[in-house]
């Protein structure tokens, strides 16, 4: 067909010949039109009526559509079903509401297609069909190139196109003009094995009408006829066009008198295209006499065909004549967004004028259905030419017009606010400028959006470009758009100072100084070089200015609301160690702003003063109280001090009691200050209750007067000696006498804490916590360490890194590094605690002292081992910025991935926004034995997040790839959130979105044969259910008709085959994917499986040959490969291969191989060998060699040599661990023989072999490990029993009879178990929760009623219960 349309232009036929149609059929049922032509599309004779509201049409191809393709499986068909379901409903929706589809929404869909990774034939027409008139908001060569991206990235992923796919990528280049040629597309269609049915030829002859080539489409009629294929209205409309774009408009309406001919009826369709002919021409008289034919035909044209004619009048220039064309519109149902839509094409066409008067024309019909006072008509218009760019003085206008009119309240103000949205930084300044002169307020965060916009973009060109239209409209910065908006674009203080001080002088440097404070006083370490000024300095500096300068403060110097706002923000800035030590320059400070008669608004005040009470700062409380900071709290509360005061005082003349009143003067006071509080105790002393003395105490204590309180616990001790005081109130007590040098009096309150049984919570502890820090920023180590004596002796507290970390900080704050290291290991010994040791290592790295280091090393490595000492040691390399010593740290031979180490630098990392040190953690692991790479990279986007950094999120993500990794889902999402936020696109493979789902859209074509897809998925999916000789044949029969499926399904069945132990086939398949991919090798895994069944058929040399061929290949093989053919080899005797494959594999880092697996084996290979003696010495000379072997087992030996009966070796290796045991005190041996004996009934020989080797008895950690191993599996209660009989303390009695029950339980041995119970209940051992949980149930399925009242909670409850105990009895090292 495409070669016969080559030649067309050699054929002169006419159309009219070709077009004699017999019988009276139209050939254009009604149908709905969702993608036939919606508003606003350039008419391409192909609309199909529709007679019914707008909807999705799925079933016009039921009966035309066989196999689209075998999915991969039952389960992936199904969920493409429900899949399409969800977004076939919410494109229905979209559809039916507004008449078009979001980019958005259709993006969603598409992205989530691509990430399922098995598109249907289903799915991608349903793509292609969006992408044409249901798309007025997207210029069309946007459309054009997104219906490419869409087909192309789908056909990748494996969808089946067959004629429907391609009829509406035809329908699509219709709708969007886009000019291709026919033949060329025909020969595309051609190469695919499609053929072209009616509906392509249809829409081939109306793209060569579009252009006016009625030679091309005579000769696709022509093709037609022959065919016998009908010819439709649609042709004649489509003919219609073409003549009248080729000048021949008597052509053009002759096609009435031969579809009249041809016995077809002209429809509306036809007389629309014959309007839309005349509109192009202008020639209005026509359009006239063709509507009033329609009308005395009593043929009807909706609304939405007069709006296509409306769209051709106005793109060929004919705007004049809309109005009346739009009076003849009925307002039909739908007519609202239909004329949205109109109006959305035009705008985007470029016509916004005519949009607007169509605009206009119907919004009549909405002020009625307006509820609010603000009405808010043509939002849509005022968006769509904003994101069009138009020109602000058309919106300007429009805006007017539309507030005129009062259909829009705020039109001005929207329009601002979609730039704003759209980041169109000069329209929105315009708008602004416009707003101005109209007397419309400006407020300083209409900017924001801007300044996130290049804050994100680190654009600081653009900042100060919005800066200058600022200062150029007049509108003032305030404090929160310099501190949150302006200054993070920036990368330092100077920089900003040095950008910032061009645009607006005095006021930033002002905030500039502000932040500068902020820096150095809440975040970074106090330095008193700040620009040769101290920070003290710099904040009356600021506090003067907001207070005098006219341009902070016009009001009453005194109340300046600036100051109190940034007295909140320098205070909310610090964290709580840093206001502890930086409280004398902040006491120093309040006590100047009180000189300067400053106060504060009530609200600010309370904050400020909530702040410095959690921080339990009591001298700062105190100077914010007693100041005229607070004078207007103070003046709030004197009316009801002195009602109250005066109530006391007629209760006391009275007589009566006044212990309720007085508790509520001392209430109102300690919100004051203590003096008065306290001269109200001496007047009323004799109604002075416990709770009064209590909150004088605590008001002492926030207001750091030891004296006071002291005396006030002393008077109250003797009133009162039983009572107490709670928690909190005894530690603030503690911490202020310990601060005032009273430390007698201080440990004297924590022994009255033990004696009266005072319970300390995790706040409480926290606050001990504290106490100890203040003593250590003074450097009163002596102090810290009895206040540590005390709490840990008297069992206030146990133990923990936080309490212990004081006396390490006391040294370090110092630079003393060799106490600090001295107090280190005095805290191990005494608690068995090691905090701070980061801090210590990274101190000495940064110091240099390489003498104490190593000292601190060696401590490490004996006390945490060696990998933990390791992993210290690579930290403080990483915090320090060496890498090159850091990265030889962690390619440390044998060193392996510890998760928990790893997460913990990578949250200090995140928390303290250091990347770099993070990022060369990732790259340096990349190569770490066992190391989770996807948890790496998430830590490494999660930083990226914090600082909002996509490039270093991009970089990441292109490591990944390189890396070759997976990344789980939650990482993918990480990463698409960075990209999305930056508005950066996301690739479809890692943009997620909620799942849409998927039905059936069209119907299935007729029956065709499979294609290479087909088979391709079809041998997938029978490998992965594990059909793998179904899955061969499947493949020779593709062979058959010549197809290559390609890499992935050969060696995926490769695999299966090897898996079944069928190496024949197997081989031959890969003899198939050599023949037909050259480059084609079997995959690691694949060769894995082909060693693992070469040793099971005992060809040992071709194993062997196919290891080399491996690992010359830069292939890895799987561990359980080289372990069965290492016990093949063995098997055999062969000692030297052996050895041979131990020093191949040496050469691998990455593998898990057992450290036992050459030396058993080859011990094996001797025995197999009849050379006894050699083992022996093999296995004689491993544990005397090296006394770090003691723990590797020798089980495997053994259990093979008792399995073989060979008493000869067994002899040999009994004489051996005897040796081992009474010669060179090596235990190890001995027990795996006696544990072995044990496992295989041989309990005799296991009891002579403890006489022999008494100190077997000692290994009580085998012992246990081998109980809990038995105890997994039932039948192994006898073994339990024995081992407890021949070695009745390996541990306690409750753990025997625990993992007794648990084995019974597996057994479902009832009467074993009631036995059990009945002999724990007569020796008096207490059986755990779990384990009655075990009984219990054994008693119910035994029917027989449960002796003890059991556990209320499930099985994991009390398991989970019993791990934690585990836990805590083992105290976790400090990171």
């Amino acid at each position: 067909m495409a070669a016969l349309l080559r030649s067309a232009r050699l054929l002169k036929c006419s159309p009219a010949l070709l077009l004699q149609v017999t019988g009276n059929t139209r050939h254009a049922p009604a149908a709905g039109r969702l993608y036939s032509g919606a508003v606003g599309t350039p008419h391409v004779g192909l609309c199909v009526r529709q007679t019914v509201p707008r909807r999705l049409n799925v079933n016009r191809y039921n009966a035309q559509r066989g196999l689209v393709k075998d999915e991969p499986s039952v389960a992936v068909r199904s969920k493409q079903a429900q899949q399409f379901d969800w977004a076939l409903a919410k494109l229905d929706s979209s559809v039916r509401r507004t008449g078009r589809v979001t980019k958005t929404l259709l993006l969603h869909i598409f992205h989530d297609i691509c990430r399922t990774g098995y598109p249907s034939g289903n799915q991608a027409l349903l793509m292609l069909r969006s992408c044409g008139s249901l798309l007025p908001e997207v210029p069309l060569v946007e459309r054009i190139e997104l219906s490419q991206r869409i087909w192309d990235k789908l056909q990748e992923l494996g969808a089946t196109y067959d004629v429907s796919h391609y009829n509406a990528l035809l329908k699509t280049y219709l709708q969007n003009e886009f000019r291709f040629s026919p033949t060329d597309f025909l020969a595309k269609m051609e190469a695919a094995n499609v053929q072209p049915n009616r509906v392509t030829y249809q829409r081939l002859i109306a793209a060569y009408c579009e252009v006016g080539d009625i030679e091309g489409a005579s000769t696709i009629l022509g093709f037609m006829k022959s065919k016998d294929l009908p010819i439709t209205e649609a042709v004649f409309n489509s003919l219609a066009t073409g003549h009248a774009r080729a000048r021949d408009m008597d052509s053009a309406e002759g096609i009435l008198s031969v579809m009249k001919g041809a016995g077809i009826e002209p429809g509306p369709d036809t007389y629309l295209s014959l309007l839309n002919v005349y509109a192009e021409k202008g020639d209005f008289a026509k359009m006239k006499q063709t509507l009033e034919m329609v009308e005395n035909a009593d043929i009807h044209l909706m609304d939405r065909d007069l709006m296509q004619v409306v769209f051709s009048l106005t793109k060929a220039g004919h705007q004049q004549y809309v109005p009346e064309i739009v009076e003849r519109m009925h307002h039909e149902r739908g007519y609202v967004p239909d004329a949205m839509n109109l109006c959305l094409s035009l705008i985007t066409h470029g016509h916004e004028e005519t949009a607007f008067s169509v605009l206009k024309s119907f919004t009549g019909l909405l002020v009625q259905s307006q509820t609010s006072d603000s009405p808010d008509l043509g939002n849509f218009f005022l968006r769509h030419c904003v994101n069009m760019d138009k020109s602000v003085e058309n919106i300007v206008r429009f805006c007017k017009d539309l507030k005129d009119s009062g259909l829009h309240s705020s039109p001005l103000q929207f329009t601002l606010q979609c730039s704003l949205e759209a980041k169109k930084t000069g329209m929105a300044v315009e708008l602004m400028r416009r707003m101005k002169e109209e007397g419309v307020p400006l407020r300083p965060h209409y900017f924001w959006p801007l300044f996130t916009h290049y804050q994100k973009e680190k654009n600081i060109s653009g900042t100060l470009q919005a800066l200058r239209a600022m200062q150029e409209l007049g509108v003032a910065s305030d404090m929160d758009t310099f501190s949150i908006y302006i200054l993070p674009s920036f990368p330092s203080v100077d920089s900003a100072r040095t950008s910032l001080k061009v645009i607006v002088l005095d006021m930033c440097v002002f905030l500039l100084f502000y932040v500068t404070v902020l820096k150095h006083f809440g975040l970074i370490t106090w330095v008193d070089n700040c620009r040769r000024q101290s920070p003290l300095h710099l904040l009356l500096q600021i506090t003067e200015l907001l207070c005098k300068d006219p341009r902070f403060n016009s009001t009453e110097p005194e109340t300046s609301e600036n100051v109190a706002y940034f007295l909140y923000n320098l205070i909310d800035s610090m964290n709580e160690t840093e206001v502890h030590s930086k409280e004398e320059q902040l006491r120093e400070y309040f006590g100047l702003l009180k000189n300067m008669n400053i106060s504060i608004s009530l609200n600010i005040f309370r904050g400020i003063r909530n702040i410095l009470e959690s921080y339990q700062v009591p001298e700062l409380v105190k100077l914010s109280c007693v100041s005229q900071i607070a004078s207007c709290f103070c003046q709030g509360l004197e009316g009801k001090l002195s009602f109250l005061e005066k109530t006391l005082a007629e209760l006391k003349a009275e007589g009566k009691t006044a212990s309720s009143t007085l508790k509520k003067v001392i209430t109102v006071l300690c919100a004051e200050e203590v003096k008065r509080a306290l001269e109200l105790k001496i007047l009323y002393e004799a109604d002075m209750t416990p709770a009064a003395y209590a909150m004088l105490i605590n008001l002492c204590c926030r207001h750091d007067n030891a004296e006071e309180a002291l005396k006030l616990k002393m008077e109250l001790a003797r009133k009162d000696s039983e009572v107490a005081l709670d928690a909190q109130k005894y530690v603030a007590l503690v911490r202020v006498l310990s601060k005032h040098g009273k430390l007698e009096e201080a440990i004297d309150m924590l022994k009255e804490m033990k004696e009266k049984d005072v319970q300390l919570r995790d706040g409480t502890i926290s606050l001990l916590t504290l106490t100890m820090n203040t003593a250590a920023m003074k450097g009163d180590a002596n102090s810290i360490r009895r206040l540590q004596e005390a709490i840990f002796t008297l069992g206030l507290a146990k133990p923990s890194s936080n309490l212990c970390s004081p006396l390490i900080t006391c040294y370090l704050e110092s630079g003393n590094y060799a106490g600090a290291f001295d107090a280190t290991v005095e805290v191990h010994k005494q608690y068995n605690q090691m905090p701070k040791i980061h801090d210590l290592i990274c101190g000495l790295v940064e110091k240099g002292d390489a003498e104490l280091l190593q000292n601190v090393v060696e401590f490490l490595s004996q006390e945490r081992g060696e990998m933990m000492m390791l992993y210290d040691l690579y930290f403080a390399f990483l915090q320090t910025g060496r890498y090159k010593e850091a990265r030889k740290i962690i390619e440390t031979p044998g060193l392996r991935a510890r998760p928990t180490r790893l997460q913990w630098f990578a949250e200090k990392c995140i928390a303290a926004q250091q990347m770099e040190p993070l990022e060369n953690m990732v790259d340096m692991t990349v190569k770490l034995f066992e190391c989770d790479r996807d948890d790496m990279y998430h830590c490494l986007l999660r930083l990226c997040k914090e600082t909002n950094d996509w490039q270093k999120a991009e970089a990441t993500w292109m490591k990944m790839q390189e890396e070759n990794l997976a990344p789980r889902e939650r990482t993918l999402r990480l990463l698409a959130d960075i990209l999305k936020n930056n508005d950066k696109e996301v690739p479809c493979f890692v943009c997620f979105s909620f799942v849409f789902s998927f039905n059936s859209l069209v119907a299935a074509s007729p029956p065709k044969e499979p294609t290479v897809d087909d088979y391709r998925l079809k041998v997938l999916s029978l490998c992965k259910k594990g059909k793998a000789q179904e899955a061969y044949d499947m493949l020779k029969e593709a062979g058959s008709t010549g197809m290559v499926l390609g890499p992935a399904p050969y060696d995926t069945l490769i695999k299966a085959l090897l898996a079944k132990g069928n190496i024949e086939d197997a081989m031959a398949v890969k003899n198939i994917a050599t023949d037909h991919v050259p480059e084609f090798s079997l995959s690691d895994n694949a060769n894995s499986l082909l060693i693992v069944s070469q040793v099971k058929r005992c060809q040992m040399k071709d194993a062997l040959g196919t290891l080399k061929g491996m690992l010359q290949a830069d292939q890895v093989p799987s561990q359980l490969a080289i372990t069965r053919l290492v016990q093949g080899l063995a098997s055999e005797g062969n000692t030297q291969d052996i050895q041979e494959v131990e020093a191949l594999v040496k050469t691998l880092g990455s593998i898990k191989l057992s450290s036992m697996l050459f030396v058993n084996n080859a011990a094996l290979a001797h025995i197999k060998n009849e050379d006894i003696d050699s083992a022996v010495e093999l296995l004689q000379s491993f544990y005397i060699q090296n006394t770090d072997n003691q723990k590797s087992s020798i089980s495997f030996v053994f259990r093979k040599v008792l399995d073989a009966n060979n008493d000869a070796a067994l002899d040999k290796l009994s004489a051996m661990v005897e040796r081992l045991c009474n010669h060179f005190a090596s235990y190890r041996a001995a027990t795996d023989l006696f544990l072995m004996y044990l496992d295989t009934g041989r309990t005799e020989e296991a009891k002579f072999l403890l006489q022999r080797c008494a100190a077997v008895n000692e290994q009580k950690d085998a012992m246990f490990t081998y109980m809990l191993r038995a105890a997994q599996q039932p039948g192994q209660a006898a073994k339990i029993k024995a081992l407890s009989e021949l070695i009745p303390d390996f541990t306690e009695k409750e753990n025997i009879y625990s993992h007794l029950v648990k084995c019974c339980g597996l057994d479902k041995d009832f009467s074993s178990a009631k036995a059990l119970y009945e002999r724990m209940q007569a020796e008096g051992v207490k059986a755990d929760e779990l384990t009655l949980k075990r009984l219990a149930l054994l008693y119910k399925e035994a029917g027989e009623p449960v002796p003890f009242e059991e556990p209320p909670e499930s099985f994991s409850f009390y398991a989970d219960k019993l791990k934690k105990q585990r836990s805590e009895s083992m105290e976790p090292a400090d990171c």
